[in-house]
């Protein structure tokens, strides 16, 4: 695991957050069956920090982002993820939720854009369908969860932001796996949250910038991040 033992200020017991975070994984059901697979095969990494609120740890979240690319980059298969946790500061609501996401993104790319280019391999415009978050000049799709999401499997005790790999999903495609493995989460979100969720389109139809909030946008939603790496 990559984790931020301390930097933790208000006594949050690290063992007990990483587990309610498996815990949550593995309810009966969960609609994501990929991040079930990289829990049970230790390939789900988590780095747990201070508020999604605070700049204080930004740098410090980006070296552990920076060392999970390293792992993932000489993995040999398997999906793969980092989950960076905030559990000193709980969001009351999607809206205050999405505020922090986009305020940690940014700070994060700014920072990232001082040592790195973008991932040659996706846009930067976040209104591109081609658009993922890219870290390290290695592409990310994000999803966000917290207590107060509208959709229940979103609803992780504490604010957190998922880090997956964009090219897993190329290969997904690539390999013919990608239809399986959607029909799969599709039956599952029926389960457990009585729906499908409405802002999940096919990937590479729409912009991926949508999702990383989990709030249903019934719209075109605007997305704020604006990127300052050079072009490769």
């Amino acid at each position: 695991m990559v984790n931020q033992k301390n930097k933790i200020q208000s006594g949050v017991n690290i063992v007990e957050v990483e587990a309610s975070f498996n815990d949550y994984i593995n309810q009966d059901h969960f609609p994501c069956v990929g991040a079930k697979a990289a829990v049970a095969k230790q390939h789900a990494f988590l780095t747990v920090t201070g508020s999604i609120d605070s700049a204080i740890h930004d740098a410090e979240i980006l070296a552990a982002i920076y060392q999970f690319v390293d792992v993932y980059r000489k993995a040999v298969s398997g999906l793969y993820s980092v989950t960076v946790i905030f559990p000193e500061y709980i969001t009351k609501s999607e809206d205050e939720f999405e505020i922090f996401v986009w305020q940690r993104l940014q700070a994060l790319a700014d920072l990232d854009a001082q040592q790195y280019a973008y991932d040659g391999r996706v846009s930067s415009d976040a209104s591109s369908a081609a658009f993922s978050f890219s870290l390290k000049e290695e592409a990310f799709y994000i999803i966000g969860l917290h207590p107060n999401s509208s959709r229940a499997a979103r609803q992780f005790k504490y604010p957190a932001l998922t880090f997956n790999p964009h090219h897993q999903f190329v290969q997904l495609k690539q390999t013919g796996k990608y239809a399986a493995l959607k029909h799969v989460i599709q039956k599952n979100e029926m389960l457990f949250n009585g729906s499908i969720n409405p802002m999940l389109s096919d990937f590479g139809v729409a912009s991926e910038a949508q999702q990383y909030t989990g709030k249903n946008y019934q719209g075109n939603m605007v997305c704020p991040l604006k990127m300052k790496h050079a072009k490769d």
